[in-house]
């Protein structure tokens, strides 16, 4: 249905390895989720910006979204993953920067669609509507699948408010 890859590990262009890093945010609804998603990443090889709260304590999720779309903007990681209760206040936040294209998602046949045809470089995951194993699917399915382009390219330039 998709064709499917990992960001590779290290760079195959050059002599010089670097690890592929991704940047991650949530509130007080995803720390569970975070800490377990970070645990997966790091499993898989890659390295993790954890911008998120580490507490169940009640805290405001643009606070912890806002350095995540930062550094997706200014190209510092390829891909983030933002965290909160419905998936929407984080979605939103991060929505508001350059070239941001954040995917609130709750499938994944739904991240699945959003790479492929949306190029969605956030994942949104709403913590209080997923389970914790249809997370960790849903960010194995946004690491490995790719942008289709083609006819979904124009589209996805027409996405930006000049």
């Amino acid at each position: 249905m998709f064709k499917s890859r990992f960001i590779p590990l290290f760079s195959t262009n050059t002599t010089q390895l670097f690890m592929k890093t991704i940047a991650i945010g949530n509130d007080h609804a995803g720390t569970d989720y975070k800490n377990a998603i970070v645990a997966y990443l790091e499993s898989k090889g890659y390295a993790v910006q954890n911008y998120g709260t580490n507490t169940n304590d009640s805290v405001d999720y643009p606070d912890f979204i806002h350095p995540v779309a930062l550094d997706v903007e200014t190209e510092k990681v390829p891909f983030g993953i933002i965290i909160c209760g419905s998936g929407n206040g984080a979605a939103m936040t991060a929505n508001k920067h350059q070239n941001v294209r954040a995917a609130l998602c709750w499938t994944k046949e739904i991240v699945a669609l959003a790479r492929q045809h949306n190029d969605a470089n956030i994942l949104s995951i709403p913590a209080r509507f997923t389970s914790l194993p249809q997370a960790i699917a849903m960010v194995d399915t946004f690491l490995t699948t790719e942008f289709e382009g083609g006819r979904h390219q124009r589209r996805v330039e027409k996405i930006a408010c000049s």
